[in-house]
């Protein structure tokens, strides 16, 4: 099936700044769609987000120069392509690109064509999605592990002002024996968490991705938070709802040391090390993305080679879906999982490259949004159809989160009696 055009728009994020949704069709009038998320808290060794930089317009935010090689460019370049190739489209976009970071044409620009030409293939040969990965991921595999969701429900850090130093604090139903279930034990402990911030008069506006962001004395009592809503809702923390931890360290990195403003401390790689040691043996918290900075690589072997064995530890800002960082982290043994967020390497085909690299170590990969997001539920099958096992979307609260949970309840009921929900087991893989 040859790719016959491209097409694409400029259109809007969850946080209502400018992104790319690409349409590619196909010879026999099949189109697929994608559209392009955008982060906030970004590290500094992702792919390029191509934005204008143009005062007059959406503040310097818009994406017209990544259409404009969307609509030129790569439509010259893929129109009469083989759209099952995704491997040699996504190669041919990435070698006229030329740079190492997409910083020419554009991470979102190369992401929107790659992932709309997988969807219209699939939707030619008349798959779901995550089928059709599944199938171009691992062939011959059989396709049906659902991932245990990270549900994003106290926001801190760089997602919201006067809050905690640590950026987000997670719900994850490790004890459910389903998704579906999974999904209503975290909205039950999410809205005690709410009712528990109300009648302390605490504040329950909800931020980028969903979650609450009230303004606490210390970094600890958001945890507690979150243990006490989940007795609240009936769950056993640590066996039905666990924690898990984004604290984006990077965001508090200053000359080697880290700076936790909330507490009137300034700590070494060792002794935030030791504080992680702390909260793992005090609380059910069963992973910690980005306990380290992007840069602090001795703090992350250190934390790993402390606490590796008792805790997920997740590199996002380390290791920014990048094979090559991912191949350092595992030989230096820094982290024993990896944060998968298409849009910061920026092809489809990286991304599979860097969640079978990850599994193949016998490290977790986790498929993650972004904290600007769209409807866009491509995450929810990329999940499935790789097994990986775990997905972080934002709380159970706005449609851009909430499309990536219904749509996973949706392959769940098309899966039927092959759907496989691990729960806590998923942790037994890593090393």
């Amino acid at each position: 099936m040859q790719i016959q055009d491209v097409r694409a728009r400029e259109l809007l994020d969850s946080r209502g700044n400018p992104t790319l949704e690409v349409d590619v069709e196909l010879g026999d009038g099949t189109v697929g769609r994608a559209i392009v998320p955008s982060g906030a808290s970004t590290g500094a060794y992702e792919a390029v987000e191509l934005r204008d930089n143009d005062a007059d317009r959406y503040g310097g935010k818009g994406v017209l120069t990544a259409l404009g090689h969307v609509r030129g460019e790569l439509r010259e370049l893929l129109t009469g392509r083989d759209a099952d190739d995704q491997t040699g489209l996504d190669r041919a976009m990435i070698e006229a690109d030329g740079t190492s970071n997409k910083g020419r044409l554009g991470a979102n620009a190369i992401l929107g064509v790659s992932l709309a030409a997988a969807q219209a293939t699939a939707n030619a040969h008349r798959q779901p999605l995550y089928r059709y990965l599944g199938e171009h991921y691992a062939p011959g595999s059989s396709v049906g592990t659902l991932p245990v969701p990270m549900c994003n429900v106290l926001n801190g850090g760089a997602h919201a002002s006067d809050s905690t130093d640590f950026q987000e604090f997670m719900f994850m139903p490790v004890g459910a024996p389903s998704f579906r279930e999974g999904i209503r034990q975290v909205v039950e402990c999410y809205q005690q968490l709410k009712r528990i911030l109300g009648e302390r008069g605490l504040n329950t506006n909800v931020g980028d991705e969903g979650g609450f962001a009230p303004s606490l004395s210390t970094n600890r009592g958001a945890v507690e938070l979150l243990v006490e809503a989940i007795e609240a809702a009936g769950q056993r923390p640590g066996e039905g709802m666990a924690i898990a931890l984004d604290p984006a360290t990077t965001e508090l990195w200053a000359d080697g040391k880290y700076d936790l403003e909330r507490e009137g401390r300034v700590v070494t790689s060792d002794e935030l090390a030791q504080l992680w040691g702390e909260w793992v043996r005090d609380f059910p918290i069963v992973s910690i993305e980005d306990g380290m900075a992007e840069d602090d690589w001795d703090g992350w072997k250190t934390v790993t080679a402390e606490h590796g064995d008792s805790v997920q530890l997740v590199g996002d800002d380390l290791l920014v879906t990048n094979i090559e960082r991912l191949q350092r982290g595992i030989d230096e043994r820094a982290a024993n999982a990896i944060l998968i967020k298409l849009n910061q390497i920026g092809t489809l085909t990286e991304t599979l490259q860097a969640i079978k690299m990850a599994q193949d170590a016998g490290w977790n990969a986790v498929i993650s949004h972004r904290s600007g997001e769209t409807e866009d539920t491509t995450i929810s099958h990329l999940a499935v159809a790789t097994g990986a096992g775990q997905i972080k979307a934002g709380a159970t609260a706005r449609t851009d989160r909430t499309a990536k949970y219904n749509e996973l309840l949706r392959i769940e009921e098309d899966l039927g009696s092959d759907a496989v929900y691990p729960g806590a087991s998923i942790f037994g893989r890593q090393s």
